[in-house]
């Protein structure tokens, strides 16, 4: 299925925008048309600054259809990102969206492993709210998180168990606290409460956790950094799991008509040239790695 046919033009205004530390920025703008589309797995191209010609490709970190608003999570690392943390509220910025293919979950498989790395956090958490919601209140997901700058949320010491894992990595995400689905973080910097290690080892100790009926229920989901990626396939491998990623790529158009994005992907025809902003850029796992 193509969603290129979702694709809305907006001049989205500016509500909030909130700096985080690590050079972190929470985006909220008004944006109805795209609210109502959008899909976790997709992401906006957004117009970032007088001057500068190229959009950037932002992931969507939720959407609120009855607001009308979309919220993005990203880091100023360059010029065009460093332009758009200079926009204030009340400014319009254009912005096009939602693009691409979104997550798919199946609902014989309703133990969602969610794993979110840097800035690849935001879809993992607009999906774990999507499946929290009315009609997938049956589906358990679990949000494991990794991160070298400090987390751009509040967080809480959990009441909610994860099996397998240390109670002394009990720190979570309080809005995901507040709605029933756990979460626990990882990062390699020490901070109190957090997993001293990858997201992934997380990931193995929960899965060797549960029974082998439990396991059979689990399907992956992850959106990150290439090598994270890698590990979270071999996890899933491993396991006998499915699995969907996310990848990242540079973008010029973000709508498949340069080409400029595209990834070696394995389908049952043999290997294909994908673009990852309107093929992808959600791929089964086994088709990326192997």
């Amino acid at each position: 299925m193509t969603y290129r046919a979702t694709i809305a033009v907006e001049a989205a205004e500016v509500l909030t925008h909130t700096a985080w530390p690590g050079g972190q920025y929470v985006l909220t703008v008004r944006a109805p048309r795209a609210a109502t589309r959008a899909r976790p797995g997709q992401f906006a191209h957004i117009a970032v600054g007088e001057g500068i010609a190229m959009r950037r490709p932002i992931s969507i970190l939720s959407a609120d259809r009855e607001a009308g608003t979309l919220g993005f999570l990203y880091k100023a690392v360059g010029a065009g990102t460093a332009a758009l943390a200079r926009r204030q509220p009340g400014e319009r910025l254009s912005l096009m969206a939602p693009i691409g293919t979104p997550f798919a979950p199946h609902p014989a498989r309703p133990r969602s492993l969610l794993l979110g790395g840097g800035v690849g956090i935001p879809p993992m958490l607009f999906l774990a709210r999507q499946l929290r919601g009315g009609a997938s209140a049956g589906v358990r997901p679990l949000v494991l998180m990794g991160s070298e700058v400090p987390f751009p949320f509040a967080t809480v010491a959990s009441r909610l168990p994860v099996p397998g894992v240390a109670p002394q990595v009990s720190e979570a995400l309080a809005d995901l606290e507040a709605i029933g689905a756990p979460s626990r973080l990882a990062s390699l910097q020490g901070y109190p409460g957090c997993h001293r290690g990858y997201v992934t080892d997380l990931a193995r100790s929960w899965l060797e956790a549960l029974t082998a009926q439990e396991r059979a229920e689990v399907e992956v989901f992850a959106c990150g950094p290439h090598p994270m990626l890698a590990a979270a396939a071999r996890l899933a491998r491993e396991h006998g799991l499915p699995c969907q990623v996310s990848l990242e790529e540079y973008m010029a158009c973000g709508v498949g008509a340069c080409a400029g994005c595209v990834v070696r992907i394995e389908t049952p025809e043999g290997p294909a040239m994908k673009r990852v902003c309107v093929d992808g850029p959600v791929f089964d796992a086994r088709s990326v790695f192997g």
